[in-house]
């Protein structure tokens, strides 16, 4: 998502369009800042119904803490049906199955276009229902959500087979076919845009999906649903369910007719989620969970561009990101400066109503910003140096201060455990091996960055770090072509790009014997 942003405290407006590749120049409209919630209840067959138990849920504005609307509530009855549904729209002979690869393309291409139309109503919803600033909703969250769509929808038609030399009197090809009913489990943070990191590749190669959306965040991915319907998916394609992790997630995970589950979330639940896949029915299981990534700034590097990316790749959406550059590395040489500056800009940084012309918006719920507020304490009673922020930043709703602490030790809770928050830990070095070694002392491996001059440097750190993806004088850099995902338990499998077909594709080998003479 990142761009070179250079020196200076920038406006969040100028900030996100300096900071996020390819967005459009044009002016960002004013948002509607009390959407009409038009859908809340589960998304089955092409049409919206109540929960089977009647059950509701709240959900809650960050901003104040104050219900939004009522959700539906689904749980193991729900998954029952929406899988029934996809596991019949995934029949031989049904009109998703017998439909050309293109048009599948044509109809992920109109629904990027209706998201596209209702783009500025999208913005809104999912800053009135996340608390990210609406800027970035509109600029980042939106933008990148429809290329994704469309980048899928040229794959439709494309991600096939290859014919095969073997010995013998044999003609041999493979077949890439779907897998069949897909089970999709996305997180709160980036709602709409994992929404489309998940649907995008599953559609595109034919498969049909039940989706569980966060509790936290539904309001959006409904929305969507409606969409579905309305660019022409044939019914029970697309089943979203709205629901909680113990309930709907887990019926998800455990079913005996879904034959994949992808899961972005915790790592905590996405160790759960192989296991319930194993008692099942050893459906194939795809994970994105979390990290502790490493920014590196050497002494040669450009001082005011790594600030400020490092500023962007921790604070970005509020820190509630799982590739966040958590853990800043700073060459002893330039470190006391890093620190004084970091510390500046963050005290710098705007925190308010994500409607408003801020930089932070609160966090998603009350459990996340008292776990944010639990670490802060945890990291001043180990030892680590307080240099910015500390607390809460007001006296209602889920806002935290930009915090930045200084003289970490890799030890510490706050070096070690990911908070998901505005909290910035720095900490010292002085040698590569030295960095790399530290760098590792982590149970994570989904990002990293290198901030350096020196080219032989950049490419030596890029290849030792064990991240599955790393950038150089920049960050969060992120493209519908280029693949994401992590080493060690930051999970498994890569989404996005050609590689994220992968996990949707079955590989069939054909083989016909060839008669070497008529009879």
């Amino acid at each position: 998502m990142a761009a070179l942003v250079r020196t200076g405290t920038l406006s969040a407006k100028n900030l996100l369009r300096q900071s996020i590749r390819c967005m459009s120049a044009a002016a960002v409209p004013q948002p509607t800042t009390n959407p009409d919630i038009k859908y809340t209840g589960c998304f089955i067959n092409n049409k919206f119904v109540n929960s089977v138990s009647g059950k509701t849920f709240p959900t809650i504005d960050p901003r104040n803490e104050n219900t939004i609307t009522e959700v539906a509530e689904g749980d193991k009855a729900d998954v029952d049906l929406a899988v029934k549904a996809a596991k019949e729209a995934f029949r031989l002979g049904s009109p998703w199955r017998t439909m050309d690869a293109s048009q599948r393309g044509r109809l992920l291409n109109t629904l990027a276009d209706l998201i596209e139309r209702d783009r500025q109503y999208l913005a809104s919803l999912e800053t009135l229902d996340n608390g990210k600033v609406y800027t970035q909703s509109f600029l980042a969250d939106l933008a990148l959500t429809i290329k994704c769509y469309r980048y899928y929808a040229g794959w439709s038609d494309k991600h096939h087979g290859k014919t095969l030399h073997i010995d013998g009197d044999q003609f041999a090809y493979t077949r890439h076919e779907p897998i069949g009913v897909c089970g999709q489990i996305i997180p709160w943070n980036f709602p709409l845009l994992m929404q489309a990191w998940k649907l995008g590749p599953a559609l595109a190669m034919g498969n049909t999906v039940v989706m569980k959306l966060a509790e936290q965040t539904p309001l959006t991915g409904l929305y969507v649903a409606k969409l579905i319907e309305e660019a022409g998916f044939p019914p029970g394609v697309v089943n979203i369910i709205p629901g909680f992790g113990p309930t709907a997630g887990a019926a998800i995970a455990s079913h005996m007719d879904v034959d994949k589950v992808a899961f972005t979330g915790s790592t905590e639940i996405g160790q759960l989620i192989p296991v319930m896949a194993a008692q099942s029915n050893l459906k194939r299981v795809t994970l994105e969970l979390g990290g502790k990534s490493p920014l590196v700034v050497l002494a040669d590097a450009d001082m005011d561009h790594a600030i400020e990316q490092a500023h962007f790749g921790l604070f970005f959406n509020q820190g509630q990101c799982c590739c966040a550059g958590s853990r800043i590395f700073v060459e002893e040489k330039i470190y006391d400066e890093f620190v004084e500056r970091s510390a500046a800009r963050a005290k710098n940084r705007s925190v308010g109503d994500p409607f408003s012309s801020v930089e932070q918006g609160p966090q998603v719920d009350k459990d996340q910003f008292t776990k944010i507020l639990s670490l802060i304490e945890s990291g001043k009673k180990d030892g680590a140096k307080l240099v910015a922020g500390g607390g809460k930043a007001a006296d209602k709703g889920f806002y935290v201060q930009p915090t930045v602490f200084a003289d970490v030790g890799d030890n510490m809770r706050i070096a070690q455990e990911e908070i998901f928050g505005p909290v910035m830990q720095i900490m010292k070095f002085k040698g590569l091996e030295e960095f790399i070694d530290r760098a590792h002392n982590t149970i994570y491996g989904l990002a990293a960055s290198v901030f350096t001059k020196d080219l032989e440097k950049a490419i030596y750190l890029s290849n030792s770090l064990r991240a599955g993806t790393v950038w150089v004088n920049c960050f969060d850099v992120f493209d519908a072509s280029a693949p994401f995902g992590g080493y060690k338990m930051s999970g498994n499998g890569r989404e996005l790009g050609e590689y994220g077909l992968e996990a949707y594709t079955e590989v069939k080998t054909v083989n016909i014997r060839i008669p070497q003479k008529n009879s």
